[in-house]
């Protein structure tokens, strides 16, 4: 009797503990792979130079941003997000230069650039004839997600790499969007 007793409360013990170790196993599983889902946008400007050299994986995309931050450079704001899954994937900093080298790099990107816009975001600059995808306002401080007319977009390259059919399903593009005004530079690459 005493042995049935224990065995019972062994059992009662062992059911309990699995139904926890469920319960448990449950829990991770779906925190993990609900946060795997999610973009995780990085915007602190200390791992600039970490996501500029060693997590964007095509450096052609980014040979235009500077190395650095500039020592001079003020308001700066940082959007990085590696684009999980199906997402896309976009790295863009946004800074104020000094208006004598806004000026120039204005001048040296609108003679290299392929396409230019005045202000909007990538669904403006697409639906555009012979328009091409180029990217959000991430780093804007409100809340929307276009550039302001002040902005002149300049793309540097796109590529479609979509399927017939469906144009633009997938890419990337980048350049500089410069907003002379407000003496500032967002340099942008995106892929999707």
């Amino acid at each position: 009797m005493k042995q049935s007793y224990l065995l019972k409360i062994a059992t009662i013990i062992l059911l309990s503990l699995g139904s926890m170790g469920i319960v448990a196993g449950s829990f991770l599983f779906r925190n993990t792979f609900s946060r795997a889902g999610e973009t995780q946008i990085i915007t602190d400007t200390s791992r600039y130079r970490e996501i500029r050299t060693q997590l964007w994986s095509d450096i052609h995309e980014i040979e235009h941003f500077p190395l650095d931050i500039p020592a001079e450079a003020q308001g700066v704001n940082m959007a990085y997000s590696p684009g999980l899954m199906q997402a896309s994937s976009f790295f863009q900093i946004r800074l104020k230069q000094p208006p004598e080298k806004i000026q120039k790099l204005l001048s040296h990107y609108k003679n290299i650039s392929q396409h230019q816009y005045r202000g909007g975001d990538t669904n403006d600059h697409t639906n555009q004839p012979n328009g091409v995808p180029t990217t959000f306002f991430y780093t804007s401080n409100s809340a929307g997600e276009s550039f302001p007319a002040t902005y002149e977009i300049l793309v540097l390259n796109a590529q479609n790499r979509g399927n017939p059919g469906f144009k633009w399903n997938h890419g990337d593009s980048y350049g500089v969007a410069i907003d002379s005004s407000a003496s500032e530079i967002v340099y942008w690459a995106e892929k999707w």
